[in-house]
This record gives structure tokens, C-alpha cells and sequence, in this order.
């Protein structure tokens, strides 16, 4: 469980909003919500490409998202958690 802070993911997830997730899954597909590590920081992300063993990710609210257009692709193994509720 885990509080969202920020609004990187609105209109999809408010600002304080508790969501749900877990760091048992298999498959990482588009549309998935993850949470990441990234520079020592949890974030909340939409992934929006899998290629091999990387990631791209994008905020649902770009104006207010440091995402993968700032920092690139990301390594799977960055993914700490995936959103399983609410879902999008």
C-alpha cells in the first residue's frame, strides 16, 4: 500500500490518493502503472515501452512528470512494485 504524492499521474491518480501494489509479477506490458526506483526516489510511472530488459516510462500528466523523456530508458530491475488498484 502505498500513498501517491504529486500529481504525475493525474487526472488517473490524485494527490494522496492509496493505491495498491505488488513486487510479485511476471510480465511488464504498455499501460502498466509501476512504481520505480530512480536515483534513490520512488516514482510512480506508466510504462509506456518494453524493449528487452528496458523500460520507458511517462507520467499520465506530462507537465508535471520527470519521467523517462528527462532520464531514458529505464532497467527492468529499477521496478520495485507494480500498481495492481486501482486500475486504469
Amino acid at each position: 500500500m502505498r500513498r501517491v504524492v504529486g500529481g504525475s499521474m493525474l487526472p488517473t491518480l490524485k494527490q494522496d490518493a492509496v493505491i495498491w501494489a505488488t513486487g510479485v509479477f511476471r510480465d511488464l506490458s504498455a499501460g502498466d502503472v509501476v512504481i520505480i526506483r530512480h536515483q534513490g526516489i520512488e516514482k510512480i510511472k506508466r510504462v509506456e515501452a518494453v524493449q528487452g530488459n528496458e523500460l520507458y516510462v511517462l507520467g499520465d500528466n506530462p507537465s508535471a512528470s520527470t519521467d523517462s523523456r528527462f532520464f531514458g530508458w529505464l532497467p527492468v530491475s529499477s521496478v520495485h512494485a507494480k500498481v495492481i488498484w486501482p486500475r486504469s
